[in-house]
């Protein structure tokens, strides 16, 4: 352990599972004190007692108001990571009109409200922390506007960046990451496309929630970065 984040506060939006609850873990294990902010109160009480975590919130993260009251209630906040969302897949002629603009807008204002919540309380080289993915830059049919909503995010980011500086924000895109929500949408599929990842991933095997937050981590500690895109996938984007 380097306590590269000792003293800070790292708030997980999606902290009560999978990658937010890996990288609170490993948050702590470099000093810092962590929020988990999720639906879910009993599993974000199962999450805190894993982590140590220094507080909960039970909200809706595409909830302004709550958000609002959550970050007004911080003294301070030295880095977000937010996972909360999930991708849309519904075919584009399904969609109505308020499903077509959740889609398109559903990370992206959310990202804009804790942006708004989180920047008053963050010191100079705080960071805020998106997540994106990499599936979706191949337009295929059944995506629905994921393709759409994919590209938003690295432009938005880096516009946000500049808007938010001395605070930092970045992108992670990730590929497929075995965790708990890629398990309820494939199913009895699960195994089956762990074992084609295997096979085919340059790095020979399936990316993890650790791998994902190692790299969060480092987006916190690593000052030099911001306005940037970073993909982890295990190589899957050129071989899919």
């Amino acid at each position: 352990m380097t306590n590269e984040l000792a003293g800070q506060t790292v708030v997980l939006i999606g902290g009560s599972a999978g990658i937010g609850l890996e990288t609170a873990r490993r948050a702590r294990s470099e000093g810092a004190d962590v929020v988990l902010v999720g639906r879910d109160p009993d599993r974000l009480t199962h999450a805190a007692a894993e982590v140590d975590a220094q507080r909960t919130a039970a909200l809706d993260a595409t909830d302004p108001a709550a958000l609002e009251g959550f970050f007004a209630g911080l003294e301070r906040v030295d880095h977000v990571l937010v996972t909360a969302g999930g991708p849309h897949y519904v075919p584009l002629l399904e969609m109505n009109a308020e499903q077509v603009r959740d889609a398109l807008a559903d990370h992206v204002v959310m990202a804009l409200d804790v942006a708004r919540g989180a920047a008053p309380k963050m010191p100079p080289g705080g960071t805020l922390v998106l997540m994106g993915g990499t599936g979706g830059r191949k337009i295929r049919k059944g995506l629905g506007l994921m393709s759409a909503a994919t590209a938003v995010l690295p432009p938005f980011t880096a516009t946000l960046a500049l808007e938010l500086a001395p605070v930092r924000v970045n992108l992670i895109a990730a590929g497929f990451v075995d965790t708990p929500l890629s398990a309820s949408l494939l199913g009895d599929q699960l195994e089956d496309r762990r074992a084609e990842l295997r096979a085919t991933l340059p790095i020979g095997r399936v990316v993890g929630p650790a791998d994902v937050a190692a790299l969060a981590v480092h987006l916190m500690t690593n000052t030099a970065l911001t306005g940037a895109t970073f993909d982890i996938d295990g190589g899957q984007q050129f071989v899919a």
